[in-house]
């Protein structure tokens, strides 16, 4: 009996966990295609690969997209890149909510979301609030299944300097040994770990909503496995 695989679709992909999201993709072999949206072409080739050039400020409207199974959603940006608080939670919340509407219309079953410790749609506290309403807003979409990804501070190699993130990870890097039980979520984790929680998520058979948290199992510094410490 042949293997039924699967196709994927990506939004993100030139972000930090993103990008490892797409080199696990790409490298696994139950996936038959990965479609990414990007604003413009990444250079990347490969024969699973489809990109679509795409203005994330009028998704909706775009032509019709590729029906797909599993849709990963690496999104995200920072105030101070996106320059103000509008800016922020055009890519944060309505890209998110944009591609949510038209994938589950054309009949995605799973949704596969990279979120924030924290999210919370009443915190007092703005970047939390919008992570937690794009939360809230993509569970409204009924998906057969959704995958909440709530990572702490996350380490790799990112483009942009973070000062915070820069003087953070040393610290948290101490802590480490002492952050365990109910703590452990709050570990810094490599990006690269949640791009593989997300993999192997997608690959469990549940329906519903269901809210990871992968700095309680990653290492931290490096990348790579699922391996609890």
């Amino acid at each position: 009996m042949t293997r039924r695989t699967r196709n994927a679709l990506i939004a993100g992909a030139s972000g930090l966990v993103g990008s490892f999201c797409l080199q696990r993709l790409l490298g696994d072999g139950r996936y038959d295609s990965i479609h990414s949206l990007v604003r413009r072409p990444s250079g990347i080739a490969h024969p699973r690969l489809v990109e679509h050039v795409v203005n994330f400020d009028s998704l909706e409207k775009e032509p019709t997209l590729p029906a797909v199974d599993d849709v990963y959603c690496c999104l995200g940006t920072t105030i101070a890149k996106a320059g103000s608080r509008d800016a922020f939670e055009k890519v944060d919340h309505d890209y998110v909510l944009s591609l949510g509407r038209i994938t589950r219309d054309a009949g995605a079953q799973r949704f596969l979301l990279v979120s924030a410790l924290g999210a919370d749609p009443v915190s007092g506290v703005f970047y939390n609030r919008v992570k937690g309403a794009t939360e809230l807003d993509i569970q409204q979409l009924d998906f057969p299944a959704l995958h909440i990804f709530r990572p702490s501070l996350l380490t790799g190699p990112r483009k942009e300097f973070r000062l915070g993130e820069r003087l953070a990870i040393p610290v948290t890097a101490l802590l480490r040994p002492l952050m365990r039980g109910g703590l452990a979520r709050y570990r810094a984790v490599h990006a690269d770990h949640v791009a593989a929680c997300m993999i192997e998520a997608a690959f469990v058979d549940m329906a519903g909503v269901d809210i990871h948290y992968p700095s309680e199992t990653g290492k931290g510094s490096g990348p790579s496995a699922l391996d609890p410490l």
